[in-house]
């Protein structure tokens, strides 16, 4: 054994220091992200284990082959069944730690830069599914008479009038309200990014009502509480939304077909910003987008819209006849 390996670090003790000092006390991670990277790590563990027939504790770095890694890989989506952009998150997260481990065990350098020579796999985004504005109003629908029926439709009034992911809307507590001056909510996003949306004159008007309705609630109260008085669950806001879909399905009967979820409303008050003229860069601080790259999505998306809408005319019967260059340089350059 070399002195250089007698000296390098366990790979237990990596993990521990990849979490504990780098992750959490030198990168300042939200809590969100520290255990996804906790649960793919623990994904891929798992797997060594059964592969290797080591326990975590046994492994070393020079173990994690890039044969190991693609395997695992593919085991995630063949046998988990994840899709190519988890399998894609799980291996950013082993990455990330490879490159950690590469700064505090030099005499592993070469085994840990073929591992990271696995690339991530291409994958064709989906085209963004969302609702007419008129199918979206008709799943808000109308608050009916009881408790659950009043805060489901706020719930679904705040998620389209904010555009905000499920984990947004459901950390919302009555103090990040704002009904005074400039009616605004304060969400608390991604890797604890925050920011100010503001609120539409009809939906100030069902909160003050909500809140009259619910005098106990206080200011660090959940806004939207399950029947416990506990913030609700992802689990909770699909259950309440598939029973508004399916309320809505007997107006519009496209609905029955289609897989309607919270994002699904996030992306409709998106495209339903671009296609009312809110500018791009707007839509971006609205949505709480980091990357632009994000945002123009929805104009890609409502240009295919449009294409599909001049496919559908009958094009004029134009015959386009072939410029000729008098030229015999121009005639060169054209047929380069």
């Amino acid at each position: 054994m070399s002195e250089a390996t007698a000296h390098s670090p366990s790979f237990a003790s990596l993990v521990q220091q990849f979490f504990t000092e780098y992750l959490v006390t030198q990168r300042a991670l939200s809590p969100n992200t520290v255990a996804s990277y906790r649960d793919a790590l623990i994904l891929f563990l798992d797997f060594a284990h059964l592969r290797l027939g080591k326990v975590p504790t046994e492994l070393r770095l020079v173990d994690i082959e890039p044969d190991l890694i693609l395997a695992f890989l593919d085991h995630l989506e063949q046998q988990r069944n994840n899709t190519v952009r988890s399998r894609n998150l799980r291996l950013t997260a082993l990455r990330a730690f490879l490159k950690f481990a590469a700064r505090r065990d030099v005499s592993s350098l070469h085994a840990i830069e073929r591992a990271l020579g696995v690339p991530m796999k291409r994958f064709e985004r989906p085209m963004l599914g969302f609702l007419s504005r008129e199918e979206m109003l008709a799943v808000i629908g109308e608050p009916g008479s009881t408790w659950t029926s009043q805060r489901d439709h706020l719930l679904l009034a705040m998620l389209y009038n904010t555009g905000a992911r499920v984990s947004e809307i459901i950390a919302v507590r009555v103090a990040d309200v704002v009904l005074e001056a400039s009616p605004c909510v304060h969400l608390h996003g991604k890797g604890r990014k925050q920011r100010a949306v503001p609120l539409w004159k009809s939906t100030v008007r069902e909160i003050r009502a909500w809140l009259r309705h619910n005098p106990t609630l206080g200011a660090d109260a959940p806004l939207l509480p399950n029947r416990k008085g506990q913030a609700m669950t992802r689990a909770n806001v699909n259950q309440r939304l598939n029973i508004a879909v399916g309320r809505a399905t007997e107006v519009h009967r496209s609905l029955a077909k289609r897989h309607i979820s919270p994002h699904s409303i996030r992306h409709s008050t998106a495209m339903h910003m671009l296609q009312s003229g809110v500018a791009f860069s707007v839509i971006a601080l609205w949505l709480g987008h980091e990357n632009m790259s994000t945002t123009h999505r929805y104009v890609e998306a409502d240009l295919a819209m449009k294409d599909k809408a001049l496919a559908r005319l009958q094009e004029p019967d134009t015959k386009i006849h072939r410029y000729r260059p008098p030229d015999a340089l121009m005639q060169f350059l054209q047929g380069l």
